[in-house]
């Protein structure tokens, strides 16, 4: 039988051998259970140390502590050295090298709609209109009923709008906020509002469910359809250049009398006659009038002593002019390689 002094140089060597092998700190871990632990080796050579002749036992025991402390001390090297070389490797992982040339992302951009909206606010601002939004949910009386549109009338009809309950629905114009702000206001003021709306339409390159409209407004004392007209007029040159014609025509709205449509010269033949203006040389961008005196009335406000303009215009419409864009769908599809175009 091997002393214990072989017995424990052996025990040296074997973990000596074990920790400069050893390349992870959990095995490191391992290591230090095997020889160290509470059922290590050294610890069984300490309870051993009871059969080891009195005389002997001092040398013996002087022997262990050395052979502890050495391979605690050998752990800990050992586990500064993985310690280093995990925080290299991980500098290495996220090294940067600055000369390399930098990666371009897609830059992202503005909706056409977005375009020509911010353009429109931009103008109606500029001619003394403070914007407002109302509900996309509507009540049957703020969409028709306080709009002087009868019951029988076709839009109100479930096969032209999507009602949600028998009184609720998805506003079919931006109309309502006239009522709305009639009611919450005093006049003077002049106000528009931009926003969806919704009517059952099939869609086609000019018809879409789901459009947008811009609603406006002026109401004060001694207001004329004059007013309207140089502000409409002032609106089309400012959006599509001072080269355009404007033209009024009589129209027929329920919520304004009299009534008429807005149009410009078009842009694309400058009057001459095109397949976009049905070779009329006109383009309809809106409609307008003076405001209903009923509808005055409904909003609280006296027809006799105050009058007011109002007009309404899709902007699909006026980014699809303004873009020379021919199907309106596009706009909803949302393809980059479309809108990488604005």
């Amino acid at each position: 039988m091997p002393s214990m002094e072989l017995e424990l140089e052996n025990i040296r060597l074997e973990a000596l051998k074990e920790i400069s092998s050893i390349e992870s700190i959990e095995g490191l871990r391992t290591i230090e259970i095997k020889y160290l632990g509470r059922k290590g080796r050294i610890t069984q050579i300490l309870k051993d140390l009871k059969d080891v002749p009195p005389e002997k036992r001092p040398e013996i025991g002087k022997i262990i502590n050395e052979l502890k402390s050495e391979i605690t001390q050998e752990i800990g090297s050992r586990k500064e050295l993985l310690e280093e070389k995990e925080r290299v490797r991980k500098l290495e992982e996220e090294r940067i090298d600055v000369t390399l040339p930098g990666i371009s992302f897609p830059v992202g951009r503005l909706h056409p709609l977005t375009l020509i909206m911010e353009r429109a606010e931009e103008i109606l601002m500029g001619l003394g209109f403070s914007v407002v939004e109302g509900f996309e949910m509507e009540s049957d009386y703020y969409n028709f009923e306080a709009l002087n549109i009868p019951w029988y009338h076709p839009a109100r009809d479930t096969q032209d709008s999507f009602y949600i309950t028998e009184n609720l629905l998805l506003r079919t114009q931006t109309s309502p906020v006239q009522i709305r702000v009639m009611e919450q206001l005093r006049p003077p003021f002049k106000i528009f509002a931009p926003g969806r709306v919704y009517r059952r339409d099939q869609p086609t390159a000019r018809h879409s469910p789901v459009f947008h409209q811009i609603e406006g407004m002026a109401v004060d004392r001694d207001i004329t359809f004059a007013d309207l007209k140089g502000t409409l007029d002032a609106f089309a040159r400012a959006l599509f250049g001072n080269g355009v014609s404007t033209r009024f025509r009589a129209d027929y709205f329920p919520f304004t009398e009299p009534s008429g449509e807005f149009a410009i010269s078009c842009i694309f033949c400058k009057g001459k006659g095109c397949n976009v203006c049905s070779y009329s040389g006109w383009i309809e961008i809106l409609g307008c009038g003076m405001v209903h005196p009923k509808v005055l009335s409904i909003g609280g406000i006296d027809p006799e002593e105050y009058s007011g303009f109002a007009f309404g215009m899709g902007w699909d419409r006026l980014a699809m002019l303004t873009y020379g864009v021919n199907d309106i769908r596009l706009f909803l599809e949302n393809h980059p390689e479309f809108l990488r175009q604005f």
